[in-house]
């Protein structure tokens, strides 16, 4: 099945690539000294309709669950080692997670900010894999494993369908309280940082990194972490991937510690599989999220996947809160075309001790196509 995604690698680089990057890349250049060029990218704009319990919006935008971006792989072997440098830019069009009941923002505006990697690494035969540059963490990606096949349109970060928008009390006034304030997964970020992945051992990837943000003016920020990385296909019919992380964060002198993990199963006869995420915030906050998924061969064009989630958080925003999100969704590939096709459907249900918030539901119906 198309969904053993985790085959292809065994270290935390790969185990990320895999599950987020591109799965078809542009042409490869190579030279006569063995080093190669390719490019890729990926287009991913969905429709959004957003009802807040008094009004419903609608707009064309940018899935932020996997958003639209633009990238280049050099690399060139020395011996059994290989020396890789990365470049990868959103392309900053309007996000499904930043537009609001105010205003939807401009089309496109790109800013420094959205370059994702301009990455050096160095991958040994045998010591593993060192990097240098704008890119991803040792956590990054720690809370979004997942083997069901619907991760376009629906996996733990349930705040990307409609994060930006302004939750209504009883009365109907707004809110300052946003979606994605009260609906956070803790998952790692990317930042210019120092990072080293292990060998794999037995399915098991160790990874480590110190990173500070680069890329917001005045942004005062230091981050180190650790990760766990597991991926094995070859427990018969069953295919598991998991991460946990640990991340530490000072911003300004502001300490916190964020404990993340995620997990997922895949039956390949069935088609049926398993995901669940989780994470913890010292200074406040933690949810869990679970996804029951199935993969079928239903059209000849490309599997059919399905899948069905709940999110379940407290203290998000203030002590004794609590916040609820139920999904479905729908993801249909077209192999071919690199396309998949997808609905999902999401309600927002949020509360704390002094307000009562009337709930949200978001559709997001749309396509991302991989090139």
């Amino acid at each position: 099945m198309s969904t053993k995604t985790i085959a292809a690698g065994s270290s935390a680089l790969a185990l990320t690539a895999l599950l987020a990057a591109p799965a078809l890349a542009g042409p490869t250049y190579t030279s006569d000294n063995g080093g190669s060029f390719r490019w890729y990218g990926q287009l991913n704009p969905t429709f959004q309709s957003y009802d807040d319990g008094q009004e419903e919006f609608s707009r064309l935008v940018d899935n932020a669950n996997s958003g639209s971006r633009l990238g280049f792989w050099v690399e060139q072997p020395f011996g059994e080692n290989t020396l890789k440098f990365r470049f990868e830019t959103s392309l900053s069009l309007r996000s499904s997670d930043g537009v609001n009941q105010n205003g939807q923002g401009d089309i496109t505006d790109w800013t420094r900010s959205d370059l994702r990697h301009v990455d050096l690494q160095w991958h040994t035969a045998r010591a593993g894999v060192f990097s240098i540059g704008q890119g991803s963490m040792a956590a990054d990606g720690a809370t979004g494993i997942d083997l069901s096949g619907t991760g376009v349109a629906a996996n733990a970060s349930v705040a990307d369908a409609a994060g930006g928008y302004f939750l209504r009390d009883v009365a109907g006034n707004l809110t300052g309280v946003e979606v994605g304030d009260v609906f956070a997964t803790y998952d790692g970020s990317r930042r210019g940082r120092i990072r080293y992945d292990s060998p794999s051992f037995a399915g098991f990837t160790v990874s480590a990194s110190y990173g500070e943000d680069i890329l917001t003016e005045d942004a005062d920020t230091e981050q180190y972490d650790i990760a766990l990385n597991y991926a094995n296909e070859d427990l018969g019919d069953f295919t598991v991937a998991g991460a946990l992380a640990v991340n530490w964060t000072d911003r300004s002198g502001s300490e916190r510690r964020d404990t993340i993990a995620s997990a997922a199963v895949l039956h390949e006869p069935t088609g049926l599989s398993l995901s669940v995420a989780g994470g913890d915030r010292d200074t406040g906050g933690n949810y869990g999220f679970v996804k029951l998924g199935y993969t079928a061969s239903l059209l000849p064009v490309g599997q059919t996947s399905f899948s069905v989630d709940y999110y379940d958080g407290s203290d998000m925003a203030s002590v004794g809160d609590t916040a609820e999100s139920f999904g479905i969704a729908a993801v249909q590939k077209f192999d071919k075309q690199n396309l998949e096709a997808y609905v999902a459907y999401r309600e927002y249900s949020y509360d704390d001790t002094a307000t009562t918030y009337q709930d949200g539901q978001a559709i997001l119906a749309g396509a991302r196509w991989k090139f």
